[in-house]
């Protein structure tokens, strides 16, 4: 079953890669440039690189460098997140590359880095905040991997989109939190449910309808509301003797 998980979890990485290097090969052997149609900030023919930008890349080192990363963190994206992991990849390429063309400066913006960034702030953020073992294992190991990839975020190298870098960075930390009820969750034990289900019950008793607001949180005791249609009854213990007095209507 795991393994049949595993090798199901590569098809959509592989794929995606097998096509950009396809796309390099046609460049190449009808020597074109496709530069150009990659994103071009605050040009209306540039918002077509945000569907095509991720597929065209400068060399085969920059491609080289993007595919290995993508290959593993895509196959841990689909293997672990199996369930939304068709939604986090477009979201990622959709939402990084319309935020590059919004503020990035005057260039053309091209490679599958943005996605390859979102895709490892995802997997981190994801893992810390559901607190689920094996998620938080997966976070810890793309920390020792790639958390290099950290100032790749910064302008610091000439000819690298750092723009691209942060936006999908900034991108993978909102899907985490946006999904975070969907995919695996954090198994609860039986006296974490129970504390749940006490928290519960002393909300709906603070919420009593005939509750004033000052004492809803008072646990020594209730108080109805003074008014019309409510009465007072006072019991009086004497000497072991039981009296009751009369009622008094308010």
């Amino acid at each position: 079953m795991e393994k049949r998980r595993f090798f199901s979890s590569l098809v959509y990485p592989v794929g995606f890669i097998l096509v950009l290097w396809l796309v390099k090969a046609i460049e190449l052997f009808f020597d074109l440039e496709f530069y150009q149609y990659g994103i071009y900030p605050q040009d209306v023919k540039g918002l077509r690189g945000i569907f095509l930008s991720p597929f065209i890349h400068g060399s085969f080192s920059h491609l080289i460098s993007n595919s290995i990363p993508l290959l593993v963190l895509g196959v841990a994206l689909y293997y672990f997140y199996r369930d939304v992991a068709h939604k986090v990849f477009f979201l990622a390429m959709i939402i990084t590359g319309l935020w590059v063309w919004i503020i990035a400066r005057q260039s053309f913006h091209i490679g599958a880095s943005g996605i390859l960034y979102s895709l490892a702030a995802f997997l981190f953020t994801s893992g810390v905040i559901r607190r689920h073992p094996r998620l938080m294992a997966l976070s810890l190991l793309v920390a020792f991997l790639y958390g290099g990839m950290v100032w790749g975020v910064f302008p610091i190298k000439d000819g690298v989109s750092w723009e691209s870098h942060l936006m999908g960075m900034i991108c993978g930390v909102l899907l985490a939190f946006h999904f975070r009820a969907h995919g695996p969750q954090r198994k609860k034990y039986s006296w974490e449910l129970e504390e749940e289900d006490d928290e519960e019950e002393d909300e709906e008793e603070e919420n009593l309808p005939w509750q004033t607001p000052d004492k809803r949180k008072d646990s020594g005791g209730l108080s109805r509301p003074h008014g019309s249609g409510f009465t007072k009854i006072r019991y009086e213990y004497k000497s072991g003797k039981k009296k009751s007095g009369p009622g008094e209507s308010q």
